[in-house]
């Protein structure tokens, strides 16, 4: 297992939570990156992901184009960026500026058991610049985040902020069932996104429309 001298995941949380800017949509990948999100600040316009690894950018990249006026924050782990690096590559092209993605770094796939990463030591700032999104930086405080995250509102594209963390392995119980078909209705009225009314024999249509 792969221990660092880094802080916590809750640490990190705390100090997002302290900064959030209005009306943010927040969107954790499986795990404690969701259940320790939902313990600290569970809200509406949480998505929280579950047996999912690596979709909770793709997904986040698609609400932010949905919702170009709210910031849109995924939280993302190292282990789940390596299985669909082809998203930052996506997000680096698009480049939205109401998008930020935070990397949890703690070189393990804590989710799974905590198996170590095979490149744990990847600088994942640069892998991002390289991708296209400019205002990427490896980040080792809390504080770091916190002033990050004020100062997101005057950039002019993506950002991915890189964070340090130890690993977590041992599962933080959320304070309520995190049940997909329920996260995605209460994210949906919270976003007055209308609902997708599915044909009998294919297809289907928005249900606001004609």
């Amino acid at each position: 297992m792969v221990t660092t001298d880094h802080p916590s995941r809750a640490d990190y949380y705390k100090a997002l939570a302290a900064s959030l800017p209005p009306q943010a949509l927040v969107v954790t990948s499986l795990g404690n990156a969701s259940y320790l999100w939902a313990t600290l600040h569970d809200a509406p316009e949480n998505f929280y992901f579950e047996d999912a690894m690596g979709l909770a950018l793709p997904l986040a990249l698609g609400l932010s184009i949905a919702q170009p006026n709210r910031p849109v924050i995924v939280v993302e782990g190292d282990g789940g960026l390596l299985m669909h690096m082809g998203a930052l590559v996506t997000v680096g092209a698009v480049n939205p500026a109401n998008l930020t993605v935070l990397i949890i770094q703690n070189g393990v796939h804590a989710a799974s058991g905590g198996q170590a990463l095979t490149n744990a030591a990847l600088d994942l700032a640069q892998l991002a610049k390289s991708a296209g999104i400019a205002s990427s930086e490896n980040i080792t405080q809390p504080e770091r985040l916190a002033a990050r995250m004020r100062a997101s509102t005057t950039r002019s594209g993506a950002e991915c902020l890189v964070l340090a963390t130890e690993p977590d392995l041992e599962v933080v119980p959320p304070p309520v069932i995190l049940d997909p078909v329920m996260t995605k209705h209460r994210l949906m009225a919270a976003i007055k996104a209308p609902r997708y009314v599915q044909t009998l024999f294919g297809g289907g249509k928005l249900e606001s429309s004609k």
